[in-house]
């Protein structure tokens, strides 16, 4: 139940669907493609697919986030929730606590694939939702790490 009235946007995090993408994929991937991987696959299944008309949950997702953009106690919760996310992610990759250069790298590589997933959640704003988000997440992480780091979503 919502605590207050940035709990109502910010319900329902794709935070555990993501991390379980992360967790079922192959630890012999680079980071990029794990968490980049799991984040287009998470943007595909919470915009209902491949679809030409926009669904009811992709249409709540993009309203959602253009009040997230237009309200400033909603991006602070925002910034908090992605935090949270990091978090979730790099516990999942699973790499070894003890190690500190596997945390960092860790750390670093979903830290980027999430700034790469957040230009992408902007660009979708902007333009009312007409391109698909995994497909924009897909060209944002290209842009940032190359082709080879999203070879196997790549549509073009």
């Amino acid at each position: 139940m919502p605590k207050c009235k940035e709990d109502l946007v910010l319900i329902d995090q794709p935070a555990q669907l993501i991390a379980e993408r992360v967790a079922a994929s192959s630890a012999t991937q680079p980071l990029v493609r794990r968490v980049g991987g799991a984040l287009i696959d998470a943007a595909t299944a919470l915009t209902g697919g491949n679809g030409d008309e926009p669904g009811a949950n992709e249409r709540f997702l993009l309203d959602c986030l253009r009040l997230m953009v237009s309200t400033p106690a909603l991006r602070a919760r925002h910034l908090d929730s992605q935090y949270a996310l990091q978090q979730a992610i790099v516990d999942a990759l699973g790499d070894d606590a003890t190690d500190p250069d596997a945390a960092f790298r860790a750390q670093a590589a979903t830290s980027a694939c999430m700034a790469a997933m957040h230009t992408a959640l902007t660009r979708w704003t902007e333009d009312d939702g007409h391109t698909k988000l995994p497909d924009l997440i897909t060209r944002a992480l290209a842009a940032s790490f190359g082709d080879d780091a999203v070879a196997t979503y790549r549509k073009d």
